[in-house]
C-alpha cells in the first residue's frame, strides 16, 4: 500500500515540477508584454512632448494648461497625458527590475514583488505553457518537484506512523 503512495508521491512531484517550471516562462511572457507596452507609451509621450515643444511649452506646462482648460474634453486629455507619464515611469521601473534581476529565479521574484496587475492579467489570459529550456525554468521545475515530492513523503510517513500506532493499540 505504501509503495503505491510513494509512486503517487513521485507522480505528484513530477506534476508539481511541470507546473513550477511555468513560473519563469510566465515571467518571460510578462516581460515581453511589458516591453511592448513601454515602447508604445514612449511613442505616445514623445508625440505629446513634440506637440508641447512645437507650441512653446514644456511637458509639464502643457499638461497644466490642458488640465486647467474649461473645456471638459481638453481637461480630460491633460489628465490622460499625466496618467500616461506616470504609467510610463512605473512600467519603466518594473522593466528595469526585471532586466537587472539576478539569480536563477530573479525575474519571477521581481514579477511577484511588483507586478502591473493589468499586464499580469492580460499575460495570464494569453499565456501558453512552454517546456522549460532555460536554467530558470529547470531550477523552478526541480524546486517544484522537490517540494511536492518531499511534502508527500512527509505526509505518507506521518500516515504510516499513525497507522502503526493504531494497529499496535488495537493488538495491545
Amino acid at each position: 500500500m505504501f509503495r503505491v503512495l510513494r509512486t503517487l508521491g513521485l507522480a505528484f512531484g513530477v506534476l508539481a515540477g511541470i507546473v513550477g517550471a511555468q513560473g519563469p516562462e510566465f515571467a518571460q511572457q510578462y516581460g515581453q508584454r511589458l516591453a511592448g507596452t513601454v515602447d508604445e507609451l514612449r511613442r505616445v509621450v514623445a508625440g505629446f512632448e513634440a506637440d508641447a515643444t512645437a507650441t512653446g511649452h514644456t511637458r509639464d506646462s502643457a499638461i497644466a494648461r490642458l488640465r486647467g482648460d474649461p473645456d471638459a474634453l481638453v481637461a480630460r486629455r491633460g489628465a490622460a497625458a499625466r496618467a500616461d507619464l506616470d504609467r510610463l515611469a512605473g512600467l519603466t521601473a518594473r522593466q528595469a527590475a526585471l532586466e537587472t534581476a539576478g539569480g536563477p529565479l530573479g525575474r519571477l521574484a521581481a514579477l511577484i514583488r511588483d507586478p502591473d496587475l493589468g499586464l499580469a492579467r492580460a499575460t495570464y489570459e494569453d499565456y501558453r505553457p512552454a517546456i522549460p529550456t532555460t536554467a530558470d525554468g529547470l531550477v523552478a521545475g526541480f524546486l517544484g518537484f522537490l517540494a511536492a515530492w518531499a511534502g508527500w513523503r512527509v505526509l505518507c510517513d506521518l500516515g504510516r506512523r499513525l497507522f502503526r500506532r493504531r494497529a499496535s493499540a488495537v493488538t495491545a
